[in-house]
């Protein structure tokens, strides 16, 4: 079967559905792959790279399979033949006139911004992709606008405190967004509805601000969904808080199927200082930010510039291309099973048919539901039932040291007046060292023992000293201490040397 590579009709689209490295994957996949002249120039790959890399050049339309970014032109749709099935970007959700046009024309259409979200399709998930590029990019053309340093500086001539960028939205750009700032040295923050992203802020050295309401939960979806009026407002509030303080926000809240929700009004905006900037990466969609205008850059009254790009992607187009093109190839391996150029689609897969939205003269969108990336139901731990504690009343501990008292009183009583300094001694080391010890957290005890262990050499000293004084039992208790105190400190300095081993680097 032949792929054919469309040569985009959306003006300024610099993106191409392949590039020469993708040609030659799909090669060995058993296809022949058709190239239209200049397709790939706006990304930086000439024709005769093409051709070397095993492509030939001619008209799309000649392909059973034609691979585009954009949904093709109405001339070049009048182009393809009955049963050509096109893969490219649809936004099936956004264009139900288009799909009826597809279906009438019979063509099978697999939209590349339907992939479920699931685990198995990710290698295909060209929003994903695109998204991770367009959220590096913003931060990119922010910084270039903003005309700052990002991280903070200490010169000869002052200091200069780094810059505060506020990403509104946790999706892929929005982490790419985070990541590349902090990169870059700023101090970032983030807010998003779903509050298992906090981690993932973190991780990125950003910080999470949660906006505290109770239709907040794990999204079972993965995508964010629409929130309630109570939400919204609080989130507001957590925006006019908030955007003063910062110098660049980048917004990226879209909703899968629906116009981007208003996050930042005229008036927050005019709240912010001048020379600050906004990147709102939904401008494709409506806009996150009051007084965005698609494809353009506004400057506000105040000195706010406020970037509204639609083709953050395609501004890295050779990248972006080279990423969409291989997310092409992981469709194709997965629709061609047995590596033989046939193209076999599988009605019955959840991704095949996830993203399958004409087919057979007919619209096939939506397709059933598919349960992604859901959050497991929170299982109760059950009560763990503690044995109550043995309790020991205030008279019965004091009976009990008085008791041991009395008992000590006599030892000393009746020991000889040379062995009654030392027996006050060793009673009162062992009161010192019981409310000493006692006191130590119980994570400490093995390094504070091990370490203290090693006054037992002052009983093997005087252990020594004690042997041989012609005194049979003498000399056997002397033995049993040195023996006893040996291991004591021998085995404090071997557990001290393991665990200072276990923080040293190899």
């Amino acid at each position: 079967m032949i792929v054919g590579v469309l040569s985009e009709a959306v003006p300024g689209e610099t993106r191409v559905a392949a590039t020469p490295a993708t040609v030659a994957q799909l090669l060995a996949l058993g296809y022949s792959v058709v190239v239209e002249a200049g397709a790939g120039v706006a990304s930086g790959f000439v024709d005769v790279s093409y051709v070397e890399a095993g492509a030939t050049l001619g008209s799309a339309s000649t392909g059973d399979l034609v691979f585009g970014v954009n949904t093709p032109s109405a001339e070049q749709l009048d182009g393809l033949r009955e049963g050509t099935t096109l893969v490219c970007l649809i936004a099936p959700a956004l264009n139900p006139d288009l799909l009826t046009d597809l279906a009438r024309r019979r063509i099978t259409a697999l939209a590349m911004d339907a992939v479920p979200r699931i685990s198995r399709a990710q290698s295909l998930d060209v929003l994903s992709s695109m998204a991770n590029i367009a959220g590096y990019r913003a931060v990119i053309e922010a910084a270039n606008v903003f005309g700052r340093f990002f991280t903070g500086q200490i010169t000869a001539a002052g200091k200069v405190p780094p810059a505060k960028v506020l990403v509104a939205g946790v999706g892929v750009a929005g982490l790419a967004a985070i990541g590349t700032a902090g990169g870059m040295g700023a101090i970032v923050y983030a807010t998003d509805p779903r509050p298992e992203v906090a981690d993932q802020v973190s991780s990125l050295g950003g910080e999470y601000l949660a906006v505290a309401a109770p239709d907040v939960e794990v999204s079972a979806t993965g995508y964010a969904k629409e929130m309630s009026d109570d939400y919204n407002a609080r989130a507001a509030a957590l925006y006019a808080a908030r955007v003063p303080e910062v110098d660049i926000v980048i917004t990226t809240a879209l909703i899968p199927g629906r116009p981007a929700p208003r996050l930042i009004t005229a008036a927050m905006v005019a709240t912010m200082k001048s020379g600050s900037v906004i990147v709102d990466m939904a401008a494709a969609n409506g806009g996150n930010v009051e007084g965005t205008v698609a494809g353009q850059v506004v400057t506000t009254a105040n000195g706010v510039t406020i970037i509204g790009y639609t083709d953050l992607a395609g501004r890295l187009a050779a990248q972006a291309s080279q990423l969409y093109g291989t997310n092409l190839v992981n469709l194709m391996k997965l629709v061609t099973p047995g590596k033989d150029g046939a193209f076999v689609l599988d009605w019955d897969d959840v991704v095949q048919r996830g993203i399958t939205v004409a087919h057979d003269g007919e619209v096939s969108w939506p397709p059933p539901a598919v349960q992604v990336s859901a959050a497991p139901a929170a299982v109760a731990a059950p009560p763990v039932i503690k044995a109550p504690a043995k309790i020991v009343s205030p008279a019965r501990r004091m009976t009990r040291v008085g008791i041991v008292a009395a008992l000590l009183l006599v030892l000393v009583a009746a020991a000889p007046a040379a062995l009654r300094g030392h027996l006050t001694v060793f009673a009162l080391a062992i009161v010192i060292g019981y409310y000493v010890i006692g006191s130590v957290h119980h994570a400490l005890h093995t390094p504070l023992m091990s370490v203290t262990n090693a006054i037992s050499g002052i009983i093997v000293v005087g252990a020594l000293l004690q042997i041989g004084h012609g005194d049979t039992v003498i000399t056997t208790l002397s033995g049993v201490a040195v023996l006893l105190a040996s291991i004591n400190v021998f085995g404090g300095f071997a557990v001290t040397r393991r665990m200072l081993s276990m923080f040293s680097r190899s």
